[in-house]
């Protein structure tokens, strides 16, 4: 046997290093010879790959095309072929390779054999399926997103950190084509058709919810009108929330839009028909009442008569603090109470409020006791009066103490307790009112101030009421800079603190509080802070 030419040992170096699985294939299809990168790639010796025909080794799914392609290039209809295949390992498993053919004839044309080259393609044909299937679902979960947002009756947009709009659904069509009906830009802070919850003034670019959600702002029941024609522009609720990477940066904002044209409606009716009829009681009330001090002013009356007409006039004027209450509901669409400040006692009003207070809790039986300035002396009494003096509607404020005072005692057991407490600081002025009664449940306890709502304790023991007080008494503290605080505890009792500032209200309309107890709940007791 003679040696090899440099040619052929060449050619046999190059096969035998070759990254590229080769072989040698005889015009019957066996495998003559294999480089080792083709036994890697099989899991198989050179000795077990030699003499095997390629049919073993090719997946029964992949072997009519691999067959066609061979019988094809043997009767001389091509020359060479590629195929993307299956190959079958030695343990059953299967490769995906990338063969390449080319046949050798010999000086009469007659096949002699035939070279092949395998790549294998495994991974990069494994992670583009993953990446195929990953697509799949991105893209059913998109089309499940966005029939899902076309279904909900909310309007939804993404903005991206320029205010351009990314996306909306169909909802949020809607509300655009009413408030840009010549067609919308796409950018954030577009003026058009889009006015304030007063649905009169027009919202200006800097105060559009789109404009504020780009400057980072979150919010939620933003009120705003839009549509320029009052029989079909809506009332919307406008919520943002900020979109951030995951380093904190913020990337865009998504806003939803809730349509309460209804709710709004209903409200506005609701205070025209309150208004309407405490209007219409107010003047049959004042004639009553004014008959009823002329009667009551007879000396002429017999006794019985005469405690008759205390109880028509007693709650002939609780029917018109009813009345008066009913008014003020209705008044504040805007949440504000017109005021008429001046220089006011404040100890002194709260003092005037107890002392109206003490029969009362003397026919329910409840202790009412205070924790007010008590100087010795009368120059000491003008120190502490102009002490607590504030410049605050003396009448209003008087109604928020009547309130809370009547509240505890009307929801304190017989034996009870009602505590009313003051304290002067340098920046504000506190009242506690503190009740051993039957206390709020927690689930009622966020919907105190909400108008008409009354408690489930309220209920229970059909208390009079209408649900107002406490609501008009948050807008009237409100209105002075200050805020009302409320904790209680079932069957232990309540506690009621009003804050009130001693300078003029900030812009914001709250006052600073630096030196008050962050914790209203004090050592979580009844009693409240001190």
């Amino acid at each position: 046997m003679s040696e090899p030419s440099g040619a052929e040992r060449l050619w046999q170096l190059t096969m035998e290093h070759s990254p590229v699985g080769m072989t040698l294939v005889s015009p019957d299809g066996l495998l003559l010879s294999a480089n080792r990168s083709l036994c890697t790639m099989l899991g198989r010796t050179e000795q077990e790959l030699r003499g095997s025909a390629f049919q073993v080794l090719t997946h029964p799914d992949d072997l009519a095309a691999h067959q066609r392609l061979f019988d094809e290039t043997i009767a001389g209809s091509r020359s060479s072929y590629r195929i993307t295949k299956r190959c079958v390992r030695a343990d059953g498993s299967t490769l995906w390779g990338d063969l390449s053919v080319v046949l050798l004839r010999d000086e009469d044309g007659r096949p002699l054999h035939l070279i092949g080259q395998i790549n294998d393609v495994s991974r990069p044909r494994e992670d583009r399926e993953r990446l195929s299937e990953a697509s799949r679902v991105i893209d059913r979960h998109r089309r499940t997103a966005e029939a899902i947002l076309d279904t909900v009756d909310l309007g939804m947009v993404l903005i991206d950190r320029d205010g351009h709009y990314e996306q909306w659904n169909r909802r949020h069509s809607d509300f655009l084509e009413l408030a840009y009906p010549e067609g919308h830009l796409g950018q954030a802070g577009q003026t058009g058709h889009v006015f304030a919850a007063d649905g009169v003034t027009v919202l200006a670019s800097e105060d559009m919810p789109t404009t504020r959600a780009v400057r980072g702002e979150e919010f939620d029941d933003y009120r705003i009108w839009v549509g320029d024609d009052p029989t079909t522009r809506r009332a919307l609720a406008v919520s943002a929330r900020a979109v951030r990477d995951p380093s904190g940066a913020f990337t865009g904002a998504v806003l939803g839009y809730s349509d309460i044209t209804d709710l709004m409606r209903a409200l506005r009716s609701r205070e025209e028909f309150l208004a309407l009829v405490s209007h219409e009681l107010r003047t049959p009330l004042t004639s009553v009442l004014g008959h009823l001090e002329l009667l009551t002013d007879r000396d002429d009356l017999p006794p019985d008569v005469r405690h008759q007409l205390r109880v028509v006039q007693r709650n002939s004027h609780r029917l018109q603090g009813l009345v008066a209450d009913l008014l003020l509901s209705a008044s504040r669409r805007d949440g504000t109470v017109a005021l008429t400040r001046s220089a006011t006692d404040l100890t002194g009003v709260l003092r005037d409020a107890v002392e109206a207070a003490v029969p009362t809790a003397s026919t329910c039986g409840v202790e009412l006791v205070t924790d007010l300035p008590a100087p010795a002396s009368e120059a000491a009494l003008e120190a502490a009066s102009e002490a607590a003096s504030l410049v605050v509607d003396r009448e209003r404020m008087r109604q928020v103490l009547d309130n809370l005072i009547s509240n505890a005692l009307k929801y304190t057991e017989r034996g009870g307790r009602v505590e009313v407490r003051q304290h002067v600081a340098a920046a504000e002025v506190e009242i506690v009112v503190t009740d051993t009664g039957i206390g709020i449940d927690s689930d009622d306890l966020d919907r105190v101030f909400t108008p008409f709502f009354r408690a489930k304790g309220a209920l229970e023991r059909a208390a009079p009421g209408a649900g107002l007080g406490l609501g008009i008494a948050r807008s009237i503290v409100a209105a002075h800079g200050g805020r009302i605080e409320i904790g209680s505890t079932p069957d232990h009792g309540t506690w009621v603190r009003v804050l009130l500032p001693r300078s003029a209200p900030s812009p914001d309309g709250l006052p600073d509080r630096d030196d008050v107890d962050p914790s209203p709940m004090g050592d979580g007791s009844p009693q409240g802070p001190r």
